[in-house]
């Protein structure tokens, strides 16, 4: 597989999904690519591989960014949103000095998601959790959720099911910019395969991906310039 390979879009969703536990520089460069709040967060963790799977994330997504804004990737720039819920400058990331497009980047195990859409996006992707991971998440779903997952008879289909849910969930929190701040149980994304849904305004789609991860993607309405909706 190429490091990094973009996928089939899932609407009006660009995608691409990135080996990360390949070289770092084969991905756009080394470290000093990475602004200072990237370097510091890579020196935080204790593992190499950790490390390496962080740089290499975040060097594709400058990577797939530069290239849409016909710049270096050391060239772009991020900040943060307001959160929605505080004000305080830590909502979704955004590009510091235009007002497009909108991303998002997840990363788990050796892949990571990168989404770029034209209105206001989260993804998310996650190995599949364990039995007893899947157990604890579901308690903190939408009743809803929670009403269909008990009525799966396979354990193994439950656990699928849960893993389905929560990158949906995330995916969608992380597009309106709260992230997990925001309770697990406030918004209904369904569990069923195939079958997504949203809060008003907002699509949610799955993401094929390999064995052993899932993935989605959450895309809402447009929005002016500075990440406000419109009016």
């Amino acid at each position: 597989m190429d490091r990094v390979r973009e996928l089939p879009p899932a609407g009006a969703v660009r995608l691409w999904l990135v080996r990360t536990d390949a070289d770092p520089a084969g991905t756009g460069g080394g470290t000093d690519v990475l602004d200072a709040d990237e370097r510091r967060r890579a020196a935080a963790f204790r593992q190499d591989r950790h490390r390496t799977r962080y740089v290499a994330a975040h060097l594709a997504l400058r990577g797939i960014l530069g290239e849409r804004l016909g710049r270096p990737p050391g060239a772009v720039r991020f900040v943060r949103l307001p959160c929605p819920d505080c004000g305080r400058p830590h909502g979704r990331p955004a590009l510091a000095d235009v007002p497009g497009p909108h991303f998002s980047l997840s990363h788990s195990g050796d892949l990571a998601l990168v989404a770029v859409a034209d209105a206001p996006v989260g993804a998310d992707i996650e190995a599949l959790p364990t039995p007893e991971t899947a157990d604890e998440l579901t308690v903190v779903l939408h009743p809803r959720e929670q009403a269909e997952l008990a009525a799966l008879a396979s354990p193994s289909e439950r656990c699928l099911a849960v893993a389905r849910t929560w990158v949906r969930k995330e995916a969608y929190l992380k597009g309106i910019g709260t992230g997990l701040a925001r309770g697990a149980d406030l918004d209904y994304v369904g569990t069923l395969p195939d079958s997504p849904t949203a809060p008003d305004g907002w699509t949610v789609r799955d993401v094929p991906v390999p064995s052993g991860y899932t993935a989605a993607v959450a895309i809402g309405p447009a929005v002016s310039p500075g990440g406000r909706p419109p009016g």
